[in-house]
């Protein structure tokens, strides 16, 4: 055979490389139809026979019985059918066994070269196919190497690539360094399956709480989401499908040791556990804890809410850099707008001035529409007669002429708003005209004191 001892080699690979025998047997059988072509033609029918138990190997090449061959390649005459069967006759196809020794040594090299391509392909396939069901979890590895910025990470059977974007800030490796990552996606390539890895997605969070906290592994607490700003702070969401189990606590750990655990892991990125709820403003007000809220605004058309703090708390609320109402807003899904009571109070007097210039509307009917999201003038504009009718529980005709109203309303407060400049200025021009008078009037005096002086002199020098 080609290859000496190939159940030898083909076990060998198999367990080194973790391929399945049955793949690279059949690239061996490939590459030896390749390399009998090469010798017997390309159209030539060859089968190759592999005993899993001996390791033999046995080439067949077929052709068919004719009268008058054609094709050389598939055919031979009954006389030379003869000698490979005294009993064949016409139509019949012989399989006529090959001694690979004939293949000869460019043959065989092609053989091997085409078992080597197939077997990296097969390894690549074995990789891709060992580490796409990975994608999702957490992976251990020792940093190998360094590529602009990339941290190429050493998995055993394979590389992955944790990319500048992924990782985390202020971190520092060097060769050699145990690593620990979120599979962020396999990658089926022509080169091979490229392993992408991250450190800071919100999923990597929710892993190592699934490896440090038990009851969010048997399913007794459950993560609903989570939201990061990598290296600094982070939010998760947990509930308890057991009334008897605090999720919170749970992941809080006795003495704070599981969090702590993963506190360790993100290089001390502080991390907000909330408790999540149905009702979504309870859950809005969970997550922008610590601070305390005093009242939710729900606008479910935008999907969005105004929540009211005391004013001690708004700091709070928002967090350095807005950070506490940016993860708020990510891990709700909801937009939100932190606003302080005295803001809010100032907001409302405004809304119920505004709506109040309306000859129908009086402070409760302000009221009614504040509530409903009516808090200017322009908002009665913006909306249709039937909503307007509605909220104030007045006819369609008695609404449009309330909108109208409002309509003229604000156009006097327009063109109020552009005449208030022009009369400011003509009220400062006499002023600065009269300025030049007041200067120029008591050198004029001056000089009339200086003639009278010089009269007097003149007659009291009189004899």
């Amino acid at each position: 055979m080609l290859i000496t001892d190939i159940k030898r080699v083909i076990d060998q690979v198999s367990r080194e490389k973790g391929i399945d025998p049955e793949v690279l047997i059949n690239t061996l059988k490939e590459a030896i139809v390749s390399a009998a072509r090469k010798k017997l033609g390309p159209r030539a029918d060859i089968e190759v026979h592999y005993d899993g138990k001996t390791g033999e190997v046995e080439v067949f090449h077929f052709k068919e019985v004719v009268e008058e061959v054609e094709f050389p390649d598939n055919e031979l005459t009954l006389e030379q059918g003869y000698e490979f069967d005294p009993e064949c006759e016409i139509g019949d196809s012989l399989g006529i066994r090959i001694d690979t020794e004939e293949f000869g040594r460019i043959a065989a090299q092609s053989a091997k070269q085409v078992i080597i391509q197939k077997m990296r392909e097969a390894e690549r396939n074995a990789v891709y196919e060992n580490f796409i069901h990975k994608k999702g979890k957490i992976i251990n590895g020792i940093v190998q190497r360094f590529d602009r910025g990339s941290i190429i990470v050493n998995l055993g059977q394979a590389e992955a690539v944790l990319r500048p974007r992924e990782q985390m800030p202020r971190e520092n490796y060097k060769r050699g360094d145990r690593i620990r990552a979120y599979v962020l996606d396999v990658l089926e390539e022509s080169k091979g399956a490229q392993i992408l890895l991250s450190r800071t997605h919100p999923e990597f969070l929710m892993e190592l709480f699934k490896t440090e906290v038990p009851e969010v592994a048997e399913g007794i607490v459950t993560l609903q989401g989570a939201a990061r700003v990598p290296g600094v702070r982070a939010k998760i969401a947990v509930s308890s499908t057991d009334s008897d189990v605090d999720p919170v606590g749970a992941c809080v750990g006795m003495k704070g040791n599981r969090v702590q655990n993963i506190v360790q892991e993100l290089r001390g990125e502080k991390i907000d556990i909330v408790q999540w709820s149905p009702d979504v403003a309870r859950f809005v007000c969970n997550a922008l804890s610590p601070a305390e809220i005093s009242r939710v605004i729900i606008d479910e058309d935008n999907r969005s809410m105004e929540v009211i703090v005391n004013d001690e708390y708004l700091s709070i609320a928002i967090g350095k850099g807005g950070q506490n109402v940016s993860l708020a807003c990510e891990i709700t899904g909801w937009h939100l707008e932190v606003t302080s009571e005295e803001e809010y109070s100032r907001e409302v007097k405004l809304g119920y001035d505004s709506l109040m210039k309306l000859e129908n509307v009086g402070l409760p009917m302000a009221e009614i529409l504040f509530k409903s999201g009516y808090a200017s003038l322009m908002d009665i504009v913006e909306t249709s007669p039937e909503e307007l009718a509605s909220v104030m529980g007045v006819s369609e005709e008695e609404a449009d002429a309330t909108i109208a109203q409002a309509k003229k309303r604000l156009m006097e407060e327009q063109a109020a708003a552009e005449i208030s400049p022009h009369l400011s200025e003509k009220e400062e021009q006499p002023e600065a005209e009269e300025q030049p008078e007041a200067v120029e009037q008591p050198e004029a005096d001056d000089t009339a004191d200086e003639t009278d002086s010089d009269v007097m002199d003149e007659n009291e020098a009189k004899p």
